[in-house]
């Protein structure tokens, strides 16, 4: 018998509920890079902060659509944060998103597993070694930051430092409140503990 999976911690706000605050934030959402609002995931949490999330979701759009990163860079350094911090629904939304924008899917596997991803290419495993050492020693060395720099430069390198401290907040906001992927999918690192 699969365990039970933990409730979320905060209801959902159905639309026909949301105060002038949310519906703004709904529609901020919709009309911006996302183009679509789901009730689901941080935003379904933000509905309850709605002015913060006004200003979260606006870093948001611009770490996932406008930073000098490829997608495929981009969506990696997501994923290696999201199984940094067995980030459930980060890894349900953005595992499909990295491969269509190139990661490989042995990459992705290893990734999930907590494995080095020794078939990745150059960029992915400097990237890799970046975010590994950043978020264990909580700096970078000359080594990984010059591996990193090599290709990305100035602007690039600020923006990656960007990305992940977004997407740390998003993995620390969807534990928190326990925000997981949907009943009816596979849980990508386990079940949760209460």
């Amino acid at each position: 018998m699969p365990a039970k999976r933990p409730a979320p911690r905060l209801a959902l706000i159905p639309e026909e509920k949301m105060n002038a605050d949310q519906r703004e934030l709904r529609d901020m959402i919709r009309s911006g890079p996302r183009g679509i609002f789901k009730n689901s995931g941080p935003f379904a949490v933000w509905m309850h902060a709605p002015v913060f999330g006004k200003f979260a979701q606006g870093l948001g759009g611009h770490c996932r659509y406008k930073t000098a990163l490829s997608p495929r860079l981009s969506e990696f350094a997501i994923l290696v944060t999201a199984r940094m911090w067995r980030a459930q629904y980060e890894w349900y939304a953005h595992a499909p998103m990295a491969e269509k924008a190139g990661v490989k899917p042995q990459t992705i596997k290893d990734l999930r597993a907590g494995r080095l991803p020794k078939t990745a290419p150059k960029d992915e495993r400097a990237i890799y070694d970046f975010i590994k050492e950043l978020y264990s020693t909580k700096r970078v060395s000359d080594r990984a930051y010059a591996r990193v720099h090599a290709f990305l430069g100035d602007a690039a390198t600020v923006e990656l430092v960007g990305i992940l401290g977004y997407y740390v907040m998003i993995s620390m906001t969807l534990n928190t409140f326990r925000m997981l992927p949907p009943p009816d999918s596979e849980m990508p690192f386990g079940a949760e503990k209460r």
